[in-house]
């Protein structure tokens, strides 16, 4: 079976749900945080300055070299470097705060990152599509606009940072009662909307899982590994090497599917194994932070 030829099951209103829901668990995680702890982290620009490295440098880079040794079909080829092109997923923010990492170190990378997504993004997804000679045929010009990338920004982090911010020093002790709850709940919905996304396209999984199945696992550990040996490379304490293992191996998936839905026709072997890193890093993410957070 033509890989490429599989219809996707994927529209506007989930996309638009995912984002809501994803604000639901921002708005959340401001509930434990404070303005001096977001100084303290920008005092150390070092820190923010290795997780820029290892996100939009060495992940593309080490993806380039899993596709010249794995040498999937372009499409899926392709994909692999569009997710690691993306920015990261502001579900790391939750998962760093399960694994007692740097959750405010976390919020800051993803917040960077979405900002420079504009550039890095289409920047990273030419230079490797062209670079590598079997996804040539295929590839296209990115623009994603200042404006999606601002309404996305603001929507889904920005906005619910401030008003779980001012929520909190406005009712600190309701907050603290909340702040729990409003984590389980979040990450419930999130999780319905992900394996809901998978039941629509059951059979389409099943039928490729086989041919994106090890390349995403191969993927995400190699995301992983690029988080952890920069903060070693570095020197960095063992929380803020946590932080950036989870934010360089949670991408954000969504906007990958954005993309090849706006600018690659909904390509089948991209879309794929997009939404198959969707889930897994879920998985990966969940099971680093509940080893680490019973430390």
């Amino acid at each position: 079976m033509n890989i490429d030829s599989i219809a996707i099951n994927f529209n506007e209103t989930g996309i638009l749900f995912m984002n809501i829901t994803l604000a639901f668990i921002m708005f959340g995680i401001a509930l434990d945080l404070t303005l001096e702890n977001f100084k303290i982290v920008l005092t150390s620009p070092k820190k923010v300055l290795t997780g820029m490295f290892s996100q939009l440098l060495l992940l593309p880079a080490l993806t380039y070299l899993i596709i010249v040794i794995m040498k999937p079909t372009p499409s899926l080829a392709l994909g692999m470097i569009l997710v690691a092109s993306c920015p990261g997923g502001n579900i790391s923010n939750f998962i760093s705060s399960l694994a007692k990492a740097n959750v405010e170190l976390s919020i800051i990378l993803t917040i960077i990152s979405s900002t420079i997504a504009i550039f890095f993004t289409p920047l990273n997804l030419a230079f490797y599509g062209n670079l590598y000679e079997p996804t040539q045929a295929i590839l296209r010009e990115v623009d994603i606009s200042w404006l999606q990338v601002v309404q996305t920004i603001s929507m889904i982090i920005i906005i619910p940072i401030i008003i779980g911010y001012f929520f909190k020093n406005k009712f600190p002790e309701f907050a603290q009662k909340l702040a729990k709850p409003m984590k389980i709940i979040s990450m419930g919905l999130f999780l319905i909307i992900v394996f809901g996304a998978l039941a629509l396209n059951y059979e389409n999984f099943i039928t490729v899982i086989g041919s994106i199945f090890l390349l995403v696992v191969v993927h995400n550990l190699a995301a992983l590994f690029s988080g952890y040996f920069s903060g070693q490379l570095m020197g960095l304490p063992f929380k803020d090497k946590k932080s950036l293992t989870i934010e360089t191996g949670i991408q954000n998936s969504g906007l990958g599917l954005l993309l090849i839905f706006s600018f690659f026709d909904g390509l089948g072997g991209m879309a794929l194994i997009t939404a198959w890193w969707g889930i897994w890093h879920i998985v990966s993410g969940f099971t680093i932070a509940y080893i680490w957070g019973r430390k």
